[in-house]
């Protein structure tokens, strides 16, 4: 009985995001319904969600994700994206189609400070994208160039959908950060491979670049940059090396990692208000995170209590398909969501059904957790709804683009987010090899 109320309960859930009902309102009023439904009692039900919420926020794990919030809009208020975007560009001279090489490169790094595609898609369009398009390249390359080296921002650790992730199956936050390296490496190699190659194949659509020199700057524009590029540098080094290193946990590293950032922020010359400005940027980012996550604790719980999980898992392999077609089952559902709801509430509705069957089938936590991701990654650029193409459309300076430039430019970025999904999958050492070698 209790598996058919929740089954019900998921049916009323996906009719109520249809609807157009806010997520969070949607899981909570879905939760306390069934929980009420299989108790019987209001009473019950109340004090079973009131002790599950509060237990979901006391984790001390939740204040990761503000945090990380706050380090990385404090780097990017600094100016210190762009700089860092500048010596990137200057390192990379002599590769074709520089810019955009220098746009994966600077969204590399700059993933390690943000954690979130949305702010890397925003930052860059207003920084890589004026350049490119002033030197003459050609619109959907430069658009796609920003759109697609976005998705780096969750993947490469610190990462807020690993801390999701991690949170909902109760996995270790640090070793999901290392697990994220080396596919992320991984993958931004093999977006700046295809920078290169397509400029190869067309020169039209990146003339040689001849500007941003050093000579050309004065001695204190060269001081401003070198701080705000070798800040974040160290600033990586810090939070993922500590982590790493064993030096912190990962809450604790991004208590230092927003000390790192304020100071960079300070040395660059931001101002108070400015400061106060980022706190409540990441207030306003990381509130509607926090209640989601305390809704989807309820909806996991409800999922636990009505044995849920175990009859739609019996109920997937009883279809008879095989691990690789389920897999492909999960892909497709992340990719059509992905194109409707953000990446967060994606995985808060899915992973408690997904992660326990990806297990069960045999398939490695750790490599699992990134193939998730990196497909749910995708699914913000997924026509027609794709939501990072309509963050970068909101944030270009350039009236004259439209949608369809974004995502015709994106689609290489697409297709080699789903190839580096199915590396991990079929090679899982790609993602639990680093981890390994911590333990």
């Amino acid at each position: 009985m209790g598996a058919d109320i929740v089954l019900w309960m998921i049916a009323l859930l996906i009719i109520l995001i249809l609807m157009g009902v806010h997520i969070t309102v949607a899981l909570g009023v879905t939760s306390a319904l069934g929980v009420y439904l299989m108790m019987g009692s209001f009473d019950v039900a109340m004090s079973i969600i009131g002790t599950t919420a509060y237990e979901a926020i006391r984790k001390d794990v939740f204040a990761v994700i503000p945090l990380f919030v706050l380090m990385g809009d404090l780097v990017g208020r600094s100016g210190a994206a762009r700089d860092l975007y500048r010596i990137c560009d200057r390192l990379l001279r002599r590769i074709p189609g520089r810019l955009a090489v220098a746009t994966v490169a600077g969204n590399a790094v700059f993933a390690a400070v943000t954690g979130v595609s949305i702010a890397a898609a925003a930052t860059f369009s207003r920084i890589a994208y004026p350049e490119m398009r002033k030197l003459g390249y050609r619109q959907t390359f430069a658009l796609g160039a920003v759109a697609g080296s976005a998705c780096l921002g969750m993947l490469i650790p610190p990462s807020v959908l690993m801390i999701v992730w991690a949170i909902l199956t109760e996995m270790s936050v640090g070793a999901l950060f290392m697990a994220g390296i080396v596919p992320g490496v991984l993958l931004a190699v093999m977006f700046a491979l295809y920078c290169v190659v397509a400029v190869k194949l067309d020169p039209s659509i990146a003339p040689p670049a001849t500007d941003n020199n050093l000579a050309d700057m004065s001695a204190a524009e060269r001081r401003s940059e070198a701080i705000g590029g070798l800040g974040i540098g160290a600033l990586v080094m810090l939070v993922i090396g500590g982590i790493w290193g064993g030096l912190f946990t990962p809450t604790e590293a991004a208590g230092f990692g927003v000390l790192g950032a304020l100071v960079i922020g300070l040395v660059k010359g931001m101002r108070w208000s400015q400061i106060i400005d980022a706190i409540y940027n990441a207030g306003r980012t990381t509130a509607p995170i926090m209640i989601l996550l305390v809704t989807a604790t309820m909806y996991s719980r409800l999922l636990a209590l009505g044995g849920a999980v175990n009859a739609i898992k019996a109920m997937l392999l009883g279809t008879g398909l095989g691990p690789i077609a389920l897999m492909m089952m999960m892909g497709g559902i992340w990719l059509v969501l992905g194109m409707l709801i953000d990446s967060v509430s994606i995985i808060l509705l899915t992973v408690p059904i997904f992660a326990p069957l990806a297990i069960q089938l045999g398939y490695d936590p750790l490599a699992f957790a990134i193939f998730g991701i990196l497909i749910i990654e995708a699914g913000l650029l997924t026509p027609p709804f794709g939501l990072l193409v309509y963050t970068v459309k909101a944030s270009v300076p350039d009236r004259a683009v439209s949608l369809a430039m974004i995502f015709r430019g994106s689609m290489p970025y697409w297709i080699l987010i789903v190839v580096a999904a199915a590396m991990v999958l079929f090679v899982p050492g790609l993602a639990n090899w680093l981890p390994q070698m911590m333990r």
